[in-house]
């Protein structure tokens, strides 16, 4: 079969080659080395006093239906701090009952009305500030940790410089597609924020599931400098204060924290609105290489798009998309079975293509709504 090629095929066949190579340096260069990951042995770890910290506004059912799982954890020496966020749906009365059946369960109350700047950052501070050990646990209202032995996992690490310490947290399973997007783009964010950390370049986290000295917190002044937009109090906070020798990762089953997903369009949106305001005050380096990598995995399929639609291009991408799968196919399967989504590894392939279509609309969505908030 011979091929005579228009100018254009070779323009997009050179574009979609030069994306390929990029795709594949974040895949094999970064993304590879969590496939060989191997957590400390913890059963010598010194199990020193910990602090577990929540925020909560107006989260009652949740708090009922999974707080007694925080407390369930099989550890020595621990305290929960509960901070109720101007609540109105019966959270007090809630956590005034659990404080009666819960010793080690300390309740900080913020009023309406206060003087202070609301929202979760304020909130978590306050959790901070009332927290009396130094190493701090955090997590949400609508989490359950895999196994009794989270706290375990999560406990201060043996390394002494080790300050910071990165979880994991999947959304639980439901049915439909927008459940399958939402624990896909949770796993590919997790394996970016930790492969990264693993290469010493560590720029986020998730507040679900996360741990750091409070000492650190104050030496860092907190939220101070970015106290003045809603999201923020885990990624950024790591942005700004995470390094190389200081931060760790823990991924085992066993300290994984599962959340529950939106379980709407709109409310989803508004949730990636809310996180993609915080990534915007990363450092400068991080978001030029995640910009890379948004930008020229876009280019990669819209190249192979426009390829399908020309006299010789068809083959071509297909051929191309194909050897990209391939490749892929020998981390990312193995990396969703470790991560808790086994069920999604034979669909990544179309989920990939499902994600980058949603951060472009979101992307452009976010250009015309301009405001968003914690709760």
């Amino acid at each position: 079969m011979q091929f005579n090629f228009l100018p254009l095929e070779i323009v997009l066949l050179v574009i979609s080659v030069i994306s390929l190579l990029i795709q594949f340096w974040f895949t094999l260069g970064i993304h590879r080395s969590l496939l060989f990951f191997k957590s400390s042995d913890k059963l010598n770890r010194d199990l020193k006093p910990l602090s577990v910290v929540i925020a909560a506004r107006n989260e009652a059912e949740n708090l009922k239906q999974f707080l007694p799982k925080i407390f369930e954890q099989d550890y020595p020496n621990f305290e929960v701090v509960v901070v109720n966020d101007r609540s109105w749906d019966g959270t007090a009365d809630l956590l005034k009952e659990f404080s009666l059946l819960y010793p080690n369960l300390k309740i900080v109350t913020i009023a309406e009305g206060e003087k202070f700047i609301a929202g979760k950052k304020f909130a978590v501070s306050m959790g901070i500030k009332a927290a009396k050990n130094e190493w701090l646990v955090f997590t949400d209202a609508d989490c359950e940790p895999s196994s009794d032995q989270w706290l375990k996992e999560m406990s201060t690490p043996e390394d002494e410089n080790v300050e910071i310490l990165l979880g994991y947290s999947p959304y639980f399973k439901s049915f439909g597609l927008l459940n399958a997007l939402i624990r896909y783009e949770t796993f590919f964010t997790a394996v970016n924020y930790l492969s990264f950390a693993l290469k010493g370049n560590p720029y986020m986290g998730v507040g679900r599931n996360l741990a750091y000295k409070k000492s650190l917190f104050f030496k860092g002044k907190g939220f101070a400098a970015h106290m003045h937009i809603s999201s923020g109090d885990d990624d950024l906070f790591v942005n700004a204060n995470a390094n190389s020798i200081n931060t760790g990762i823990c991924i085992d089953k066993d300290a994984q924290v599962w959340s529950v997903p939106k379980d709407s369009w709109s409310t989803y949106l508004k949730q990636k609105k809310r996180h993609g305001s915080a990534g915007k005050l990363y450092k400068a380096k991080h978001k030029w290489i995640l910009s890379v990598q948004v930008i020229f995995q876009v280019i990669f399929y819209a190249s192979l798009l426009f390829l399908v639609f020309l006299p010789n291009g068809l083959y071509f991408a297909i051929g191309i998309w194909l050897f990209s799968t391939l490749i892929r196919a020998f981390v990312y399967p193995t990396l969703l079975s470790r991560l808790n989504y086994p069920e999604l590894r034979w669909w990544f392939p179309f989920l990939d293509v499902l994600l980058y279509v949603f951060l472009m609309f979101n992307g452009v969505v976010s250009i015309f709504v301009k405001k968003s908030s914690w709760k």
